[in-house]
């Protein structure tokens, strides 16, 4: 079937989506950081069974084809992300349905089936944190100068954002990420894990660079009933 690429009005922004499938199990790709629908999540696009899931790709405000307005990073963006999600599945008049959240886009999951638990189905989360080390900042600070990124990685978001919205972008990422070292113990969303109701996934990649494997066991641990 086709993917249907299109906008539509949530809290103030409009917001990109991409939507393809017919199956009655909703589920919502939430990209990881500067990702979009097109670039996070291509081969789940295409590939996923059309028949069991009505697929929704979502490019959160300041990213992909969600500009203006531009991405800027205040203290609960993560939080602005989880509303901004359930409430464009809930224009789209999905009453309820699953999240597939990727790095910041796992983050965001975690809060969204938290502060929503009514409207959430099921939960994957691949490569996300709940908390930031000290080891985690330094970490990011690796990553601040795309001009240092592999081409691979950089070459795709360079042709979506342009050099200069890309290098902005990826710097205040990292100023806006490392802010929540200065919680007490890192905390971004540790408090409401406990909250998660839904059936819980999580995977992680044993060579992910930039997640250690402790956030995804420190999820696991606080998640009942969680896999």
């Amino acid at each position: 079937t086709s993917i249907t690429s299109a906008k539509i009005q949530v809290n103030g922004v409009h917001l990109h989506y991409q939507q393809t499938g017919e199956g009655s199990h909703a589920v919502l790709l939430l990209p990881g950081m500067l990702g979009s629908g097109q670039t996070d999540f291509g081969p789940q696009l295409k590939f996923m069974n059309k028949q069991l899931f009505t697929i929704v790709a979502w490019d959160p405000r300041g990213y992909g084809k969600s500009i203006p307005p531009s991405r800027d990073f205040p203290p609960d963006f993560f939080e602005r992300d989880a509303k901004d999600a359930v409430d464009l599945m809930q224009a789209l008049k999905f009453k309820k349905f699953s999240l597939l959240g990727w790095s910041d886009g796992g983050i965001t999951a975690l809060i969204a089936a938290a502060k929503y638990p009514n409207l959430i189905h099921k939960l994957v989360v691949w490569g996300a944190n709940a908390s930031v080390t000290q080891e985690d900042v330094r970490i990011y600070d690796g990553i601040r100068d795309v001009s240092k990124w592999s081409e691979k990685v950089r070459k795709p978001l360079e042709e979506m954002y342009g050099h200069n919205y890309f290098a902005k972008t990826c710097e205040a990422w990292v100023d806006g990420i490392s802010r929540f070292a200065e919680n007490s113990d890192g905390n971004i969303c540790q408090q409401l894990l406990p909250d998660i109701k839904c059936p819980t996934f999580i995977i992680h990649g044993e060579k992910d660079p930039l997640v250690p494997q402790a956030h995804a066991e420190y999820i696991h641990k606080h998640i009942k009933g969680s896999r």
